[in-house]
């Protein structure tokens, strides 16, 4: 249990109507009437973010969120396998779960987990991974009708947009979160 006043971001809520994590918080004392807490909430399995507002001092139901550093191991056809890194303890964890993370997941890539009374609730990236690039299309100088950029198919099988100079093979940097190419790695 705790106060509206305790709250931070990445603070994960038991609302009874599932788990929500803090993504903002902002404590408002208007000139006239009592304080409040403006806050910002993203559910962690749906992923839906609503606002929510709280009377300040209001006690709120915290939840236990074990976040571990493991490495993915493989996919075994129905599910992705990771390890524990400090204890090697393998945990199965579903399709659902992984949402887009296959998309930037390589074979022993490292990836946080959170989990809560032994559930898996989400899997995360880091901000951006590099990748090579497994196929993509010549680029034709002077097309600018995609705005100088093409497709291109990452090793794990991903579609981004690149630049019309980068050639099947090259290491390009991609940002995790929206899938955006963010650079050229040598």
């Amino acid at each position: 249990m705790a106060s509206t006043n305790d709250l931070k971001n990445g603070l994960v809520l038991d609302m009874g109507n599932g788990l929500w994590q803090v993504m903002e918080f902002q404590h408002v004392k208007p000139g006239k009437g009592p304080a409040f807490v403006r806050t910002k909430l993203k559910n962690v399995t749906s992923g839906k973010i609503v606002d929510k507002t709280f009377n300040a001092g209001t006690k709120v139901e915290t939840a236990t969120v074990d976040r571990s550093d493991m490495q993915y191991l493989y996919h075994d056809g129905t599910d992705y396998i990771f390890m524990d890194t400090k204890t090697y303890e393998q945990i199965p964890v579903s399709p659902a779960v992984m949402g887009t993370v296959p998309d930037y997941l390589l074979e022993n890539a490292e990836a946080m987990i959170a989990q809560h009374d032994g559930q898996v609730l989400y899997v995360e990236l880091p901000p951006s991974v590099v990748l090579h690039i497994a196929q993509t299309d010549p680029g034709l100088q002077g097309d600018r009708s995609t705005g100088g950029t093409k497709p291109a198919t990452l090793e794990t099988g991903a579609e981004i947009h690149v630049p019309l100079f980068l050639e099947t093979g090259t290491k390009v940097k991609v940002d995790t979160r929206d899938g955006s190419y963010l650079g050229r790695v040598n």
